[in-house]
């Protein structure tokens, strides 16, 4: 399956970040769009698999479709590049005010594909508004108020908890990101993908794009929720901690892990001889030890 080994999927996440942070804001707008929308669409079949089986898993095993298309087809997911970004700027391949940049681009553009998905879906589970005994327009109310007025119930403890979870899904998240950049080949990158966004989707924890879609389209089927519950109480705090568990439990974790593996290559690729580790390890002889 053209396997790509670790070093050189480093230097390719740091040139995918670089590439993105060149994009111009219209590019990054749209391909947020389509990127927010998609994502969008792959959460309301997986809750179309779970209203039918009554089983969470399915859905967790359906919903990666969507990120698959969204990375195969080069668009924006800004969990996605918060572990390519950074090291971009870390190489200084970028500036930061460029990545800050990038990613607010790519936020608007996911609120208007995620705004635009859920008005078209609200309307179609709804019957055009006229019939709202669909279970799938219930299951959007409950999580709309599940995902803001659970945690704002908790107080500082319900704080904490939307971050870590946020932490954890996108750890996953840009898991799936680095994977598809170990393999060469399409199938390659589609079975590798898969697999940590089915383990962030089963496991419940909070995305912020999913997000994007699925609050506001509670709260346009009437969920009892207010504009700043959701940023409050959700969208904020999964923002910052998608951004900490892609940044730092993703992209910078992996960059410290390989970075001498890439520094002993280039010493063999030039003839040079590596330093005798298992000696400066092995106890001398008389030494006693």
């Amino acid at each position: 399956m053209a396997y790509v080994k670790p070093g050189e999927v480093l230097d390719a996440m740091i040139e995918a970040g670089t590439a993105k942070a060149s994009l111009n804001a219209f590019h990054i707008v749209i391909r947020g769009l389509l990127g927010g929308a998609i994502l969008a669409c792959a959460t309301t079949l997986a809750f179309t698999a779970v209203s039918q089986t009554s089983i969470g898993l399915v859905g967790a095993l359906i919903f990666p479709v969507g990120f698959v298309m969204i990375v195969l087809l080069g668009l924006e997911l800004v969990t996605g590049t918060f572990a390519l970004l950074p090291l971009s700027v870390m190489e200084r391949k970028t500036t930061m005010p460029r990545m800050l940049a990038s990613f607010g681009w790519a936020i608007l553009g996911h609120l208007v594909g995620c705004g635009l998905y859920a008005v078209l879906y609200g309307l179609t589970v709804t019957k055009m508004g006229t019939d709202m005994s669909n279970p799938l327009a219930q299951m959007l109310i409950q999580l709309s108020e599940t995902k803001t007025l659970g945690y704002q119930k908790m107080g500082y403890d319900g704080m904490m908890l939307v971050t870590i979870k946020a932490v954890l899904c996108n750890w996953m998240v840009t898991l799936g990101v680095v994977m598809a950049f170990t393999s060469k080949s399409t199938m390659g990158k589609i079975a590798a993908m898969w697999l940590p966004i089915l383990i962030f989707f089963a496991q419940g924890f909070e995305h912020a794009v999913v997000n994007m879609f699925v609050i506001p389209a509670g709260m346009l089927l009437g969920a009892d929720v207010s504009m700043a519950d959701w940023w409050l109480w959700n969208q904020i705090p999964v923002l910052i901690g998608n951004f900490v568990g892609g940044a730092l439990f993703t992209g910078v974790l992996f960059y410290l892990s390989q970075r001498k593996f890439t520094r002993n290559l280039s010493f063999a690729q030039q003839g040079t001889k590596l330093p005798d580790t298992k000696a400066a390890i092995l106890p001398a002889e008389g030494s006693g030890l």
